[in-house]
């Protein structure tokens, strides 16, 4: 992951907290914080990305396939 995530911020207007809470939440989804946190938890080798990546690929285009071949 090369970009980074922005930073989250919201500001509460009207003391409607609840609807601040959920834009906070859709911005921190958006973001991809939570993904990135998941992400290094733990140290993955660059060969296991490199063959994710490729795994992710190949599902990627036999879904493709499928599209097409029913068109």
């Amino acid at each position: 992951m090369s970009k980074r995530p922005k930073k989250v911020s919201v500001k509460v207007r009207n003391n409607n907290i609840q609807k601040a809470l959920s834009k906070f939440k859709r911005k921190v989804k958006d973001s991809e914080h939570l993904y990135e946190l998941k992400d290094r938890k733990q140290y993955t080798k660059p060969s296991v990305k490199r063959r994710r990546a490729k795994q992710v690929a190949i599902h990627n285009q036999k879904l493709e396939d499928l599209k097409t071949k029913d068109e």
